[in-house]
C-alpha cells in the first residue's frame, strides 16, 4: 500500500527563504556532483564526492554537514527535497531564518553522528540529507502536530484522505518506515531515527524552556494538557475536591429546568459550532473557521471565541473582504477584550473599515480617535491622522 503525503492544511506567514535556498543548494550540488565517466561511457561521482561524503570508520569533521548536501540518484534528492519543501517551509517560518538554519544544519550533525556511532566500523560512504530532513520532519510534529496532512493512497484503487500530522509522522514515516521496515534496501535508518529524535527533543527543549514562544496547539501543550489532566482524575478519584481544597461533599440535589426541544437543539448546534471553529483555527484553516464563525454569530450573537481565535477571525474577515462583518468581530473583540495589549491597532483597523468601506464617518472618527490616544508606531499613527484629517475635510 502506498501512502505519499501531498500537502499540509497550513500555510507559512512569512516567506521560508531558507527553505527554499536550501533546495536549491541541494539540486546545484547534486548536478556538480556527476560527469560522465570516460572509461564506461556513463554518469558517475566525481572524484571530490568521496571527500566529503560521511564515511563511519574514518570520519572528518566537515563530514558531519558535508554529506547532508550529496545525494546518490535522482530518486534520493527527489524525495529529500519534497519533504523539505513539504514540512520545512511552516518550521522555517516558525523558528526564524537563522534559527532554521542553525537547526537544519544541527540535524544533519547529529543524524550523522547516530549514524557513526552505531555503524563506527564501516567503511561504506554516507550520503543524503534523508537525517536534516527527519529532524525537521520531527519538529514539524511537535510544533504543529494537530495540522491535517493529505495522503495519497493506493492500494487496489486510489483516493486521498487527511490525516493529522501527529498521527501520520509518528506512525508512518517514523515507526512504520523507519523502524518495522528496517533491513530493506540500502538506507542509513539510524540516520533517519537520530534526526527524528533530534529534532522532537530539540523543540520540546525550547517549548519548555520558553526558549521559542509556544501556542495551545503544539506538542508541548497538549502535553501539559494531557498532565492536568492526569492529577485532576488522581485528585477526584481519591475524594478530594479541587475547588474547595477539602474532601468531595455529598452531591446537592438541584431541580434541573426543563428545556424545550427547541433550545436542545440550538445549544447542540452552537457547541459543534464552537468546536468546529476551535478545530479549523487549530488547523489554520481561517477561512473555514470565518464562515463558521459567520454562521454562529446567526445562533447566538452573544458567543465569544477566545481572544486569539476571534482576532484571527476578524482578520480573515477583513482580507476576505468582508468589511461589515469584520467590523462586527473588531468590535466585539475590543468589547470583551479591551485589555489586549494592542488594542489600539484594532481600534485603527476598525475605524479605517468604517471610513473607507462602510461610508459611517461616526463610527471611524469615534474608533480613529480612540487608536490616536494610544499608538506609539510613527506610521500606524500617521495613517491614523491623515484618515481623520480626511474625515474632517
Amino acid at each position: 500500500m502506498l501512502l505519499l503525503p501531498i500537502r499540509t492544511s497550513i500555510r507559512p506567514w512569512r516567506t521560508p527563504y531558507i527553505n527554499y535556498a536550501l533546495i536549491a543548494l541541494n539540486l546545484i550540488i547534486f548536478f556538480l556532483q556527476f560527469h560522465i565517466s570516460p572509461n564506461e561511457g556513463k554518469l558517475a561521482f566525481r572524484p571530490w564526492v568521496v571527500n566529503f561524503a560521511l564515511i563511519p570508520k574514518n570520519p572528518r569533521w566537515w563530514q558531519f554537514v558535508s554529506y547532508a548536501f550529496l545525494h546518490g540518484d535522482h530518486w534520493h534528492i527527489g524525495f529529500n527535497m519534497f519533504f523539505l519543501y513539504l514540512f520545512g517551509r511552516n518550521v522555517n517560518d516558525r523558528l526564524g531564518h537563522l534559527g532554521y538554519l542553525g537547526f537544519y544544519l544541527a540535524g544533519a550533525a547529529f543524524s550523522g553522528a547516530g549514524h557513526t556511532v552505531l555503524h563506527i566500523s564501516s567503511p561504506i560512504p554516507t550520503l543524503g540529507a534523508s537525517g536534516a530532513v527527519a529532524a525537521v520532519t520531527g519538529a514539524y510534529l511537535v510544533l504543529f502536530p494537530q495540522t491535517l496532512i493529505t495522503v495519497i493512497y493506493w492500494f487496489f484503487f486510489i483516493g486521498a484522505i487527511e490525516v493529522p500530522a501527529l498521527y501520520f509522522i509518528a506512525f508512518k514515516m517514523i515507526l512504520i518506515d523507519n523502524i518495522l521496515a528496517r533491513g530493506q534496501g540500502n538506507i542509513a535508518y539510524e540516520a533517519h531515527l537520530a534526526g527524528y529524535a533530534f529534532g522532537i527533543a530539540a523543540m520540546l527543549l525550547l517549548l519548555a524552556t520558553r526558549l521559542l514562544s509556544g501556542s495551545n496547539f503544539d506538542l508541548w501543550a497538549m502535553i501539559k494538557r494531557w498532565n492536568r489532566r492526569r492529577h485532576y482524575r488522581d485528585a477526584v478519584s481519591s475524594g478530594y475536591d479541587p475547588f474547595t481544597g477539602q474532601a468531595a461533599a455529598k452531591p446537592v440535589k438541584v431541580r434541573e429546568v426543563k428545556k424545550t426541544a427547541a433550545q436542545k437543539q440550538q445549544e447542540k448546534k452552537i457547541t459543534e459550532l464552537r468546536n468546529e471553529i476551535s478545530r479549523r483555527i487549530a488547523q489554520r484553516n481561517l477561512p473555514a473557521a470565518a464562515e463558521l464563525y459567520l454562521e454562529l454569530m446567526q445562533f447566538d450573537s452573544k458567543q465569544i471565541p477566545p481572544r486569539q481565535d476571534l482576532l484571527d477571525i476578524a482578520n480573515q474577515l477583513a482580507s476576505s473582504n468582508k468589511p461589515a462583518e469584520s467590523a462586527r468581530a473588531y468590535e466585539q473583540f475590543l468589547t470583551h477584550y479591551s485589555n489586549y495589549e494592542y488594542a489600539e491597532q484594532v481600534e485603527l483597523m476598525v475605524g479605517i473599515l468604517y471610513s473607507r468601506y462602510l461610508n459611517q464617518p461616526e463610527q471611524a472618527v469615534k474608533h480613529l480617535q480612540a487608536a490616536a490616544e494610544k499608538l506609539s508606531d510613527p506610521g500606524q499613527l500617521k495613517m491614523c491622522r491623515d484618515e481623520l484629517g480626511r474625515l474632517e475635510d
